[in-house]
């Protein structure tokens, strides 16, 4: 199966990156060989439609499945219309969210999780190579993604994947309470 994996880097052991249109890398990894391609995603830099543009690439390449920590609601669009699966919440090194998808850890979504432009900004991200406060700014700034208090025992891959799981739950949270208020509505007629 050929899935893509939003990433900070080039390689199996990059970081996932949590934003998709705006992600540094996108890597394109055989699930069954683990062999991969990674190519800089053209539309990070982009003054609007980056979530669009990254998903035509996602589309034109023949990925059967996304793996991001994030997604907006037109990104969401045009992969899920295209027939690409759409896996967010992941965190880790794109080989450990890819382990995660395939034992089923990681849930597809169904909906987009951030809304329209969540990944603009970056806030206090530091500009990693661009010049432009579009690196990898781990989130802060970025709505759904705050972080916690950083204490100086922890590594900043933990205080991501803290943060990562936090949203997840909050993001859970609110799926549920919605199944539920449609619940109730069909029992009552």
């Amino acid at each position: 199966m050929k899935i893509c994996v939003t990433a900070a880097g080039d390689d199996l052991d990059a970081e996932v990156d949590p934003r998709f249109g705006r992600c540094q890398y996108l890597i394109f990894v055989d699930s069954d060989t683990m062999e991969y391609e990674a190519i800089p995603n053209e539309a990070m830099g982009a003054p609007g439609g980056a979530g669009i543009q990254a998903a035509q690439t996602v589309v034109n390449r023949g990925a059967e499945v996304l793996i991001s920590g994030n997604i907006g609601p037109n990104a969401f669009q045009v992969l899920s219309t295209a027939g690409v699966r759409i896996a967010t919440g992941a965190y880790g090194t794109v080989r450990e969210a890819i382990e995660m998808y395939k034992s089923g850890r990681l849930m597809e979504a169904g909906t987009s999780t951030v809304a329209a432009h969540a990944g603009m900004g970056m806030g206090m991200g530091g500009g990693r190579g661009s010049g432009r406060g579009m690196g990898r700014g781990m989130g802060r700034g970025m709505p759904g993604m705050q972080q916690p208090a950083s204490s100086q025992s922890e590594s900043p891959r933990t205080s991501g994947e803290l943060s990562q799981l936090s949203d997840m739950v909050s993001r859970l949270e609110r799926e549920i309470e919605e199944v539920k208020r449609r619940i109730e509505e069909l029992k009552r007629g």
